[in-house]
């Protein structure tokens, strides 16, 4: 059976504290959904705001070649013809081929909120919805507290969406706009729902229980056709159902559902990440099926486990939502992560090699070392524990300053280097003392290594380890840096002052990729 997916990322995502989409990325989010094959994207309100007005021009402009483009809208106000309704002509002039109507299903809600009588507000649903019928626009209800009116009034609830049936809509769709109906009430109620309207039935979660997946899931165990949700679960509280979940649960966990596109499945993971930057928000490493973690293994145990039989530990094969298995360091390892992670360095049969590394890991994890974001650094850290590391350069000395000139700080770093018989000595200003490390730093080596001019630092984190030493706490600095082959890497530092875990961090940076760059032979 094919389940249609509706995104409302633009829209009801948008509404996420924290996020905010220009037009341009609000068009790049609608066409990357539609090469994934979603079968609607809601693309905003049109009375709301000029730039979601203006999006709905593009898309006229600009069609999907796919997806069905959706306008938001609320039923006619009260006492006002649908045709005289601001909101109704806002719709009619974004030109969306589809009109998604929300309306109270709740009485409580009707008289409490909105403040009209019973018989008005079931007028107001199947007034707007009869007018853009009549106009050739395919109209979904969104039936609004539908699961808390239903709970409270089945009968009227009944008959606010049979309203909307009678009156053309194409789809009926149960919000659980609260996020507070437990999985068991919604397939119960999506069952009566099914036996009270003819017209197929769609489900619209909230996550406010952590259920809006399980929630979209049981409906359509139910008999809904239709789900609506967001990427990633964005949206207003604590988001909406994350639609990645819901379409891997579907086509890989669920007999018998079909959807998106053959073939887009695999592509969920960039999906996921893509939207994640167009929003400038950082991935959620523990999200399912796409996060980082998400099969990341790091107990020795589950390690030794995976290298054997690879679903020993994941209940899917990464690959089919376009992730991939990572295997972590830490002084929760066992020796089979070493292998697992040295497996370029050709080093396993050597098991006393291999304990030195893991205890040299667990001595440095003990002093406030992380390896799982500095790949980097344990790479180095294999390479000095098998002797086939050389340094390309030594530090003789370092000196960083900070002075105030007129009320602007000014930081100047100086480095005195030493590679073979040569001495390096070089001064550079930055933003802070860092840059002007890092600065003077490709100043001294620029000359003989003139690769380094292709590498940049992308990210820097600091992070107090023993916070009850308060200004004499050690701290952690990770480090990211980016190459022209578009590789990231990551290196860490440790130490009570945090210039000398910025320069260990800076100075693992670099000699990485100087090893990294001999090995491709450049």
């Amino acid at each position: 059976m094919k389940i249609e997916l509706y995104d409302t990322t633009l829209r009801d995502g948008a509404q996420g504290e924290g996020v905010n989409f220009s037009l341009e990325d609000k068009v790049l989010i609608a066409r990357r959904l539609d090469e994934m094959g979603f079968d609607y994207v809601e693309g905003g309100y049109p009375l709301s705001n000029p730039k979601d007005a203006e999006f709905f021009q593009r898309m006229l402009a600009e069609p999907l070649q796919h997806a069905k483009v959706c306008a938001f809208g609320m039923t006619r106000r009260r006492g006002v013809k649908p045709a005289d309704d601001p909101g109704m002509k806002a719709l009619v002039e974004s030109q969306a081929p589809v009109v998604t109507i929300v309306g109270k299903t709740s009485d409580f809600h009707v008289l409490e909120v909105l403040q009209v009588t019973l018989e008005e507000n079931l007028a107001m649903i199947a007034e707007t919805v009869d007018y853009f019928v009549k106009l050739g626009r395919e109209v979904i209800y969104d039936a609004e507290h539908f699961f808390d009116g239903w709970k409270a009034n089945p009968e009227y609830a009944a008959k606010a969406i049979r309203a909307a049936a009678n009156a053309g809509a194409s789809r009926i769709v149960m919000c659980d706009t609260n996020g507070g109906s437990m999985p068991e009430e919604v397939a119960r109620i999506a069952k009566e729902a099914r036996a009270t309207v003819t017209t197929p039935l769609g489900i619209h979660t909230h996550n406010d229980c952590e259920l809006a997946v399980a929630n979209s899931l049981a409906a359509v165990d139910a008999g809904a056709v239709h789900v609506q949700g967001t990427i990633n679960g964005l949206g207003e509280r604590c988001g909406n159902a994350d639609l990645v979940s819901v379409a891997a649960n579907l086509a890989l966990k669920k007999q018998g559902y079909e959807v998106l596109e053959r073939g887009e499945l695999d592509h969920l993971t960039e999906l996921s990440r893509y939207v994640y930057e167009i929003a400038n928000m950082s991935y959620r490493i523990n999200q399912p099926f796409v996060g980082a973690s998400a099969f990341a293994h790091k107990g020795g145990m589950h390690v030794h486990a995976v290298n054997r039989v690879a679903h020993s530990y994941e209940h899917i094969a990464p690959e089919s939502v376009g992730n991939e298995r990572r295997v972590l360091v830490s002084e929760l390892s066992g020796r089979s992560n070493i292998i697992a992670l040295t497996t370029k360095h050709d080093i396993a049969a050597d098991k006393e090699l291999m304990d030195s590394i893991l205890r040299e890991v667990v001595d440095k994890e003990n002093q406030g070392y992380q390896f799982e974001a500095a790949g980097a650094s344990f790479d180095l850290l294999v390479k000095r524990a098998a002797g086939t590391f050389t340094p390309h350069f030594e530090l003789v000395k370092f000196h960083t300053s900070v002075e105030s000139r007129g009320g602007t700080p000014v930081t100047e770093a100086t480095v005195k280097l030493l590679v073979d018989d040569q001495v390096l000595h070089e001064v550079a200003e930055g933003d802070g003392p860092v840059n002007a490390l890092d600065a003077a730093l490709r100043k001294a080596l620029g000359s003989l290594f003139p690769n380094l001019r292709d590498m940049h630092l992308v990210d820097y984190k600091v992070r107090v380890i023993n916070s009850e030493a308060a200004t004499a706490a050690s701290v952690r600095v990770v480090i990211e840096s980016r190459d022209e082959d578009g590789e990231v890497w990551g290196t860490v530092g440790v130490d009570e002052n945090v210039i000398q875990a910025s320069w260990d961090a800076l100075v693992d940076s670099i000699e990485y990729k100087l090893c990294k760059d001999e090995g491709q032979g450049k």
